[in-house]
């Protein structure tokens, strides 16, 4: 999931909440760039905090743990998956294809805006590189997927029969979650430098994998 989402906010709201949003747009942005510049366990929440001019326990309301200061894409996440998922006029793989697209687009977006290319290629690599290397980094990934696996396990069976849980609406989550797998593997295997080549690859690669998942939401749909 980090290698495949930059920041996707809501837009809209009032002066108060597109404020929320800018802070914790520079909030994530600063400790991103502290930690790759010194590395994960050398930087405290509390210098994050006094970079950004706010206290520590203001970055802690914006986000739990100091992991998701920089893997913090999951709640965006859920959110737009929650709220695919929930139109009665989209089956659960176009949902979810949505959301990644919509994510992957994010991406491209942001490294076509940079001015240089290779810098902001070596960017998306240092960000990976640091992600994969750290062990709290790893192990907060591993929670947030089997975090969106039971989150969207609750969506299906709820909109199937009412229930929390049932086998089927299980098994339909991990294939489901195993697209971002898909995705980010995409994303590492494609150079960055040219965005909308990298769009094409690995939207590609994507597809090829939710083409295989197609014939079960078939029989489960």
């Amino acid at each position: 999931m980090s290698d495949t989402a930059v920041t996707w906010l809501p837009e809209g709201g009032g002066l108060r909440e597109r404020k929320k949003r800018q802070l914790r747009a520079r909030l994530s942005a600063t400790a991103t760039h502290m930690f790759l510049e010194r590395g994960f366990d050398a930087v405290r929440v509390a210098e994050i905090a006094d970079a950004c001019g706010v206290s520590e326990r203001t970055v802690f309301n914006y986000f739990p743990t100091k992991e998701s200061l920089l893997l913090d894409r999951f709640d965006d996440t859920l959110t737009a998956l929650r709220t695919a998922l929930a139109d009665p006029a989209t089956a659960p793989l176009p949902a979810a294809l949505a959301v990644l697209d919509a994510e992957l687009d994010a991406l491209v977006s942001w490294l076509s805006a940079q001015p240089d290319p290779a810098a902001a290629s070596e960017q998306v690599r240092r960000f990976r590189e640091l992600s994969t290397s750290t062990p709290e980094l790893r192990a907060h990934q591993h929670d947030m997927s089997d975090r969106l696996t039971g989150a969207i396990t609750e969506l299906l069976a709820a909109s199937a029969d009412g229930a929390d849980w049932s086998p089927e609406a299980h098994i339909a989550a991990v294939a489901l979650a195993g697209l971002w797998r898909v995705q980010a593997a995409s994303l590492r295997r494609h150079p960055h430098d040219k965005p909308a080549a990298l769009r094409t690859a690995v939207r590609g690669d994507v597809d090829r994998a939710a083409t295989t998942l197609a014939p079960m939401f078939s029989r489960i749909g």
